[in-house]
């Protein structure tokens, strides 16, 4: 029942960054896990040409998803792919969205999630503005998926901030979350450790938060902190800059008694609809 998060500093050269992900799910795999999560935007950051790069992928001329599904053949793992564009499936023209895959030990792939929510903020670095929506396309449903070491639920980074998403996945039988990402150095310093705590508590899932950890092209720095959370809230692993993988074990029994002893599940009153409902219904 051992799994991994893997932390990079991704370029904007995607054959070195693909070298660097494969060290690392190497090292993952020869350490025993059975699944690992690469971080948001592993195989470039710093690009802007996603579209390009996604209708590559989805013609069959782009290098990722092959070497994806030859790398989970070769470790006989199965890997969250963190974020690669890729436009909407059946949609080969469309706007791409940043898109997580997971893929099975036979390079199979198993499920896809569109990031729901999109970076668009300003804040107080050297870049000062970000549109994921200039690039990207929403997403539209969430998106949970068997593994062997669980049931997991797909989300993104910018997700982190909207804990209905989370709500809902959990309600669809997550019991454990990945959130491969790419956080600002300044938003991560302020909010990434409370985020990332704060959902796998709530949800009582663990948390597998694979992270960018470094200087790009941009210019722009990543705040890192890879880290895995159990259902606690307990920071079981982490990683503070540079590459690196980290691995946990899934304690399934005590997961189901953090549930018993405190079945909020069972205990919520009201779903995000009942929130937003007129008083006079």
């Amino acid at each position: 029942m051992t799994f991994a998060v893997i932390q990079m500093v991704s370029q904007s050269d995607i054959d070195a960054n693909l070298r660097q992900a494969r060290a690392l799910l190497e090292q993952a795999a020869g350490q025993g896990a059975r699944l690992a999560v690469l971080p948001e935007n592993f195989s470039a950051l710093g690009r802007r040409d996603a579209a390009a790069l996604g209708h590559a992928e989805a013609t069959g001329q782009g290098p990722v998803l092959p070497w994806l599904k030859q790398a989970a053949r070769d470790l006989r793992l199965w890997i969250v792919a963190g974020t690669l564009p890729l436009p909407p499936e059946g949609q080969p023209d469309g706007k791409v969205t940043a898109c997580s895959l997971l893929i099975d030990e036979y390079g199979a792939q198993v499920a896809r999630y569109d990031k729901l929510h999109l970076f668009d903020v300003d804040v107080t670095d050297n870049r000062g503005r970000y549109r994921e929506s200039d690039d990207y396309a929403h997403g539209s449903r969430i998106v949970v998926a068997d593994t062997p070491v669980g049931r997991l639920g797909l989300s993104v980074c910018y997700d982190l901030r909207f804990p209905e998403l989370y709500t809902a996945l959990r309600e669809a039988g997550a019991e454990l979350i990945s959130a491969p990402s790419a956080f600002t150095a300044v938003t991560g310093a302020a909010h990434w450790e409370v985020l990332i705590r704060a959902r796998a508590i709530e949800t009582q899932c663990y948390l597998l938060a694979a992270a960018q950890g470094g200087v790009h092209p941009g210019p722009r720095e990543t705040w890192g902190q890879a880290a895995i959370v159990d259902p606690w809230g307990r920071i079981l692993a982490e990683q503070a800059k540079g590459e690196g993988v980290l691995l946990a074990q899934r304690d399934n029994e005590e997961q189901a008694s953090i549930r018993a002893r405190m079945p909020v599940s069972s205990h919520r009153r009201f779903s995000v609809q009942d929130a937003v409902r007129p008083a006079s219904e």
